[in-house]
């Protein structure tokens, strides 16, 4: 059986890391800044970021999530999903510092895909996904070897969404497995399925890591598959709450974890948005709840909806399922062209962890790069991101 010391995993203390008492590198929460940040109220806090980016020049890189607030994607080179962002940093030798506004997982990610020489910063090491927390290499290890005693782990191939940590993408490149984004989860699925030989009675199973909700609607949606197809691994329950013969019997086994902002939308939503606009399109990320994806309109990942926007009529009226950052920032871009773009749902929603980063801790960060001092450096081990980049090589590698 594999161990958590096998995998050498010390968690820590749930209730520590929520104090913030102690730190764990492998976590996507609990890790305080060191460092003085400049005051929130500071006026020249603008001009600070803009003198510290133009000191350090080409060496640093800037990258901003789509959720990030305004303050802070003002000063991003490049903006996007969390994986353009990574393959951008990659593409970047020349620059000597990534920094990284988004979330520890993607910092990771551009870590793994950058070269030795290039050093990834998270502004707040504080900024994690909460999705990405809902899957540790411990309770991982535990569910494969339900999977074995089970009888059926030679037939899973397990497929990590790219929300999860270094230790997880690990997990999947070392299993066979591959990585895959909201934009490619299901060529991911069809390849994931394919590796099966029903010949010598190895049915294609997929362990979908970690959001259940992408999992789901990538089966039943594109693949065709029912709700019976798929099962929910509960990690916080023994076997997974699962029995060995509803294992067998599965063909898509979700680990139980959600986005904490898609996963507040809900039917009341749609329904109550459908009244209050008569005509709105309704367009939602594929992390929404199975029910809120069957009611939309249109569903597909952030760039999939940042395109569809663009391409919308004038005077049409959309209604958005996804981080309201990102809603605010295209109500204001589209505003001038009428086309009326609402938040789904009437409860104000930001990704709580996202905004962590903010404009204090960017001025931090990049005084102390231009001062010479490298903070917050997100490092993978190399044995982790070995098996991580082979899961990643995998998605890369889709037809």
């Amino acid at each position: 059986m594999t161990t958590a010391q096998d995998l050498d995993v010390q968690p820590t203390p749930l209730a520590l890391l929520l104090l913030g008492r102690e730190a764990d590198p492998r976590s996507e929460r609990g890790v305080e800044c060191p460092g003085d940040l400049p005051a929130p109220s500071d006026p020249d806090l603008v001009e600070r970021a803009r003198a510290a980016k133009e000191k350090l020049g080409d060496k640093v890189f800037v990258l901003g999530h789509h959720y990030q607030r305004d303050e802070v994607i003002q000063f991003a080179d490049v903006t996007g999903d969390s994986f353009k962002l990574a393959r951008e940093a990659a593409a970047r030798p020349q620059a000597e510092y990534i920094v990284f506004c988004g979330v520890h997982f993607m910092a990771e990610s551009a870590d793994i895909l950058t070269s030795d020489d290039q050093q990834v910063v998270l502004p707040d090491l504080a900024a994690g996904c909460s999705m990405a927390d809902m899957a540790t290499a411990e309770q991982v290890a535990e569910c494969w070897d339900v999977l074995t005693d089970a009888g059926i782990a030679e037939q899973v191939v397990p497929v990590s969404y790219m929300n999860s940590s270094a230790d997880i993408k690990a997990f999947t490149g070392k299993h066979g497995g591959l990585i895959c984004t909201s934009s490619n989860a299901q060529r991911a699925l069809n390849w994931a399925f394919a590796q099966g030989d029903p010949s010598a009675g190895k049915v294609g199973k997929v362990l979908f890591l970690p959001d259940q909700h992408l999992g789901r609607n990538t089966a039943v949606r594109d693949l065709g598959m029912s709700l019976d197809d798929c099962v929910v691994y509960d990690p916080h329950k023994p076997n997974g709450g699962l029995t060995a013969e509803e294992l067998r019997a599965a063909r898509m086994i979700l680990w139980r974890g959600h986005c904490s902002v898609h996963g507040r939308f809900s039917l009341d939503s749609v329904r109550d948005v459908r009244e209050r606009i008569p005509g709105v399109n309704v367009l939602v990320h594929p992390e929404c709840r199975h029910e809120v994806v069957a009611a939309a309109d249109y569903v597909g990942s952030t760039e999939y909806i940042i395109k569809t926007l663009e391409a919308a009529p004038a005077g049409s009226k959309w209604a958005i399922g996804t981080e309201l950052n990102l809603v605010r920032r295209l109500a204001n871009r589209f505003a001038g062209e009428g086309k009326e773009i609402v938040f789904l749902d009437k409860t104000v929603c930001f990704c709580s962890t996202m905004n962590r980063i903010d404009l204090p801790h960017l001025v931090w960060a990049l005084e102390s790069l231009a001062d010479g001092k490298v903070v917050n450096r997100i490092q993978v081990d190399k044995e982790t991101e070995s098996f991580a980049k082979l899961a990643l090589e995998r998605m890369l590698a889709l037809p």
